[in-house]
């Protein structure tokens, strides 16, 4: 089944694939908005028709983009990569100095000792710690302050 993109204005992605999910258009079967594509919304749909209808009353839809006079059509092979998630450790490395933003230890500086890429855990040593005391959180419970690969 073809995926087409549509033009959105910017910053408007996540609005824009919200009211095409919400019309009732039988012939458009998903919609995806990832957060790494600036001002387009991609949709899976039987044909372009049905998209063009539903753009018709979508404010900050811009339209079908077209290529070569038609309208762009994307395989699921070109999307894929939006589809797979990303793992929250992934740019953490050892070494990196972190500040916690949830948990018991929220607020805290540590510096990071272990990664575990397999459970997206990271193993911390705080710093104001008198004794050194390895910490084990979850990935998305770190903001990375200062890396030693920059």
């Amino acid at each position: 089944m073809p995926i087409f993109s549509v033009k959105t204005t910017a910053s408007q992605e996540r609005t824009v694939a919200d009211m095409i999910a919400n019309r009732e258009e039988p012939e458009i079967h998903a919609v995806l908005a990832p957060d790494s594509l600036t001002s387009y919304v991609m949709v899976e749909s039987d044909n372009d028709a049905a998209i063009t209808r539903a753009l018709e009353e979508i404010p900050h839809a811009r339209g079908l983009v077209k290529t070569g006079g038609e309208a762009g059509r994307s395989s699921i092979a070109e999307v894929e990569h939006f589809l797979s998630p990303t793992p929250d450790v992934e740019g953490i490395a050892e070494g990196d100095i972190v500040e916690l933003i949830a948990g018991p230890f929220k607020g805290e500086k540590a510096r990071v000792q272990r990664i575990d890429e397999t459970k997206d855990q990271v193993t911390v040593e705080l710093y104001e710690a008198t004794v050194p005391i390895p910490v084990t959180v979850r990935g998305d419970q770190i903001r990375v302050l200062d890396s030693d690969e920059r």
